[in-house]
């Protein structure tokens, strides 16, 4: 009887989706390799662009989409695990890559547009959320102030978008490396265990 560890069961067999992930797991590294070079890169350079900024984030995604693409269509889990999730990443990713390339001012006052938003939105979420959590924790005004931050953020960049161009750059560096260090950390964790079995 196969028994299992806090990562799951002991055999790649028992689990179509290790056995997938196994198979592939230097497609995992690559995606985090190109993560982790977009994120130094913003950090390095920070005085690039939107341009540049735009071109490189469309680099970015259109890598990650073509190798989460080659990863859903060739995974080795058969017909019993679904892979049409990380298809529909890939295609996203490389439309992505597409717009950005052919049409860069659009994708850049978009890129703006949505960082913005997105940063509005979470914001007056956890504002929200803050205050009707008041009576419930403590430290409740963490999440008010993180909301407040947030919605002023968005609100800077609405007003002066050039203004905010350099936290953005940060922003997405910073997200890209994290990103990018966790699919590295998994694909070694998956490539061991698919060694292991």
């Amino acid at each position: 009887m196969a028994t299992s560890s806090a990562f799951g069961p002991a055999s790649l067999a028992d689990n179509p989706l290790a056995r997938g992930l196994a198979g592939n797991w230097w497609l995992l590294l690559l995606r985090g390799i190109v993560a982790l070079l977009f994120g130094v890169v913003a950090f390095v350079m920070p005085h690039i662009t939107l341009f540049t900024l735009v071109i490189l984030w469309g680099a970015f995604t259109a890598a990650d989409g073509v190798l989460a693409l080659i990863a859903g269509i060739s995974g080795k889990a058969g017909g019993v695990t679904p892979r049409w999730w990380l298809i529909l990443v890939g295609l996203a990713g490389m439309a992505a890559g597409a717009i950005a390339f052919v049409q860069p001012g659009i994708a850049a006052a978009a890129l703006l547009l949505l960082v913005a938003i997105w940063a509005i939105v979470i914001g007056a979420s956890q504002v929200i959320g803050g205050i009707a959590l008041r009576k419930e924790i403590r430290g409740e005004w963490w999440l008010v102030l993180s909301g407040l931050l947030a919605f002023l953020f968005g609100v800077l960049i609405l007003i002066h978008p050039m203004a905010g161009l350099l936290a953005i750059v940060w922003t997405i560096g910073a997200y890209a490396i994290v990103f990018g260090a966790c699919l590295v950390m998994l694909a070694f964790r998956v490539r061991k265990l698919g060694r292991a079995d």
